[in-house]
């Protein structure tokens, strides 16, 4: 017997969208490639529109205390120097928090709750996606058992979503000559570290330009009065040798990046004394694909990084991915008895906007004015004022805000993307 959705891949989207679905009384199943779901990766941002989401589902307390709601934003010249700050979450104005957390704690925060909620019989590791096989009535997904046993199973859905990643199995067999995610030359050497609270502790910090830049924010408060500090350093290069397939778990090595920044040593924070204090680094190399011009084919839709891919620019690739997975929801809701409907309203909602954030980032989303403060002062300033105004600031960071759809005034009714209107198509 089959299911009403399948949904291939247990990551951020794709639980999200079974809790959504479940939720509403959806028949829903989970496989996942991986053999056992554990905490990896590093720190990530959720915007306010996505924790909304999150609240929705009943996730938000749990998760509020294994996270830090940051309140500040900051962003700095490569001498340290600040450009400007804006609040953030309910410092700003939201209903909800921004969430800065650990990746594998949201990650098995998510799949604790499909197991409890879903059963364990619906939310299964283990199973790698062989191919998927359309009908007149869905779609059926074949499945290696990755037990040691060679078997393999076979899964009948009226619809199946690939929430299967940057990699995606099921993008790849229907676009073959894509290839490989696009390289931008940059490489981000990211990691976790137990170091003293930054300036007041809850403020995210941006320094450098984009051609070398170094974030850092905390993402859990610690008993010994430190936090878990998260941090990117990144810089460009034209070296391929270090640009393999990017993985959770590459480990990065400190002679690589670290020089780099020796320099970096600011009244506010010395970055070289904490990167040589963290016990490791993963490295990424800065990564996304083209915008596709159609998710949906038949009964199989694309979702999360699997449909959107971006640079991580703007705190935004895991907020989009639950986005997708409650507009979805919503659609399948609202017209239970046609999925193709469904599916063709949910493209049209999330294929634009994400598309444009794409699109976005690789223009620098928020992150322009670091990259003009550069040009114009590479040797620092007075005033900040000298070099950038506050209008040219405001007109970037306003706008990527309302590209990435968390512009203040857009979650002002507090309303949960699952009770949009997906009766028609937008306008």
């Amino acid at each position: 017997m089959g299911h009403e959705v399948l949904v291939v891949g247990g990551g951020i989207a794709g639980l999200a969208t079974a809790l959504s679905l479940h939720a509403e009384g959806v028949d829903v199943a989970v496989r996942e490639s991986v053999p056992r779901v554990e905490p990896l990766g590093v720190g990530i941002n959720l915007l306010p529109h996505a924790i909304r989401e999150l609240d929705a589902l009943g996730l938000l307390d749990e998760l509020e205390q294994v996270g830090v709601a940051p309140t500040n934003l900051a962003y700095f010249s490569a001498r340290g120097q600040m450009i400007w700050e804006e609040a953030r979450g309910r410092a700003a104005g939201y209903q909800w928090p921004q969430l800065s957390l650990h990746r594998g704690t949201l990650q098995v925060a998510l799949h604790h709750a499909a197991v409890e909620r879903l059963g364990a019989d619906r939310v299964v590791t283990g199973r790698h996606l062989i191919s998927i096989d359309q009908h007149d009535d869905g779609a059926t997904a074949h499945f290696e058992c990755r037990d040691g046993s060679g078997q393999q199973e076979s899964i009948d859905a009226a619809i199946v979503v690939a929430a299967d990643g940057i990699h995606s199995t099921v993008r790849q067999q229907r676009f073959p000559h894509e290839g490989m995610p696009l390289w931008n030359g940059a490489l981000l050497w990211r990691g976790a570290v137990e170091y003293d609270p930054i300036l007041d502790g809850n403020t995210m910090v941006w320094a450098g330009h984009p051609d070398q830049k170094f974030v850092a924010y905390p993402i859990r408060n610690l008993e010994n009065g430190k936090q878990l500090i998260n941090f990117i350093a990144e810089y460009r290069t034209d070296d391929r040798e270090l640009l393999e397939r990017e993985d959770w778990n590459r480990a990065g090595h400190l002679d690589d990046f670290a020089p780099r920044f020796d320099d970096w040593v600011f009244d506010w924070l010395d970055i070289p004394t904490l990167l040589r204090a963290a016990p490791g680094t993963f490295l990424f190399p800065m990564v996304d694909r083209d915008p596709l011009d159609q998710w949906t084919q038949g009964r199989v839709t694309l979702i999360g990084d699997a449909a959107h891919p971006m640079y991580p620019i703007g705190s935004n690739g895991a907020s989009q991915g639950i986005l997708d997975a409650r507009v979805l929801a919503g659609c399948i809701r609202t017209h239970r008895n046609d999925p193709d409907r469904a599916l063709a309203i949910y493209e049209a909602h999330r294929r634009p906007p994400t598309s444009a954030i794409v699109l976005a980032n690789r223009g620098l989303g928020p992150e322009m004015p670091m990259r003009l403060v550069q040009e114009r002062a590479p040797n620092g300033f007075d005033s900040i004022d000298d070099v950038i105004s506050q209008e040219e600031i405001l007109e970037v960071t306003d706008g990527y805000r309302r590209t990435a759809g968390f512009a203040l005034e857009a979650l002002a009714s507090g309303k949960s993307l699952i009770d949009g209107d997906y009766a028609e198509f937008p306008a």
